[in-house]
């Protein structure tokens, strides 16, 4: 099950030319369960910043929920990925359809690379960097990449959010990162408030435990370099938990 449409109709080979060769856009993921998702208001305010930003045009928020319902018509799980284009003066949205995506079903151990996104607060395209520096990561033996800044700093995954526990506290990276939606409604039902840290790789020992946030879920982390994490189910339960307690809704 693929699906591509892009301002409301099945992609054309023609209306595919310019989201195929322009590096200039801006997106949001989501998975979708029985035809609802999670944080629609985050996706929705994220494209429409990013596109305020990118291209000095306000999108229309009901507009790409026009074309979510459209796209997902009779689809009831899926993974689905919101596009926004400038190929004219007006914006052009593309809507992906595919099959559903879960999280990792083992933790992941991360190789932590001096690279931080440009822009890092937006969702944007161009992300060749950081999908090489995972698939170098695997290829010494790691599941992921972990993105610092040159002096350390820990920032976030490669499409990920990285969370620590202190104690029964989350503690998230101060550095920057984009705000993930999924670390944004986890925040929202943790039962203990979250805080902000600079977090540099020297001071990682201090942490209790570690976990990865995106659209597909939560995650344990179970090691950085060669610092082990203890995977704590109580721990990373508080998390998921929190996720969970977020309602689907129809877009």
């Amino acid at each position: 099950m693929t699906r591509i449409e892009i301002d409301g109709l099945p992609a054309t080979a023609d209306t595919l030319a310019h989201p195929a060769t322009s590096t200039t856009g801006n997106f949001t993921a989501m998975q979708v369960r029985g035809g609802k998702v999670r944080g629609m208001d985050l996706h929705l305010t994220r494209l429409r910043t990013a596109s305020q930003e990118m291209f000095d045009v306000r999108l229309d928020d009901d507009l790409v929920l026009g074309h979510v319902r459209h796209a997902l018509a009779d689809v009831v799980d899926a993974s689905l990925r919101v596009y926004v284009f400038q190929p004219e003066d007006a914006l052009s949205i593309m809507v992906t359809v595919n099959p559903p995506g879960e999280p990792p079903s083992t933790p992941q151990r991360l190789l932590a690379v001096p690279y931080t996104r440009p822009f890092p607060h937006l969702k944007h395209l161009g992300g060749f960097a950081q999908a090489h520096h995972a698939k170098l990561a695997r290829r010494a033996g790691f599941d992921d990449a972990l993105l610092t800044t040159p002096d350390g700093l820990v920032t976030e995954g490669a499409t990920t959010n990285i969370g620590f526990f202190q104690g029964d506290t989350v503690v998230w990276p101060d550095a920057p990162v984009l705000l993930g939606v999924t670390m944004q409604l986890v925040n929202t039902a943790l039962p203990e408030p979250p805080r902000l840290a600079e977090i540099r790789l020297d001071d990682l020992t201090a942490f209790d435990a570690a976990f990865l946030t995106n659209a597909r879920g939560a995650v344990p982390v179970s090691a950085i370099d060669d610092l082990e994490f203890p995977v704590d189910p109580a721990r990373m339960k508080v998390v998921v938990d929190a996720y969970e307690s977020v309602p689907w809704l129809k877009p």
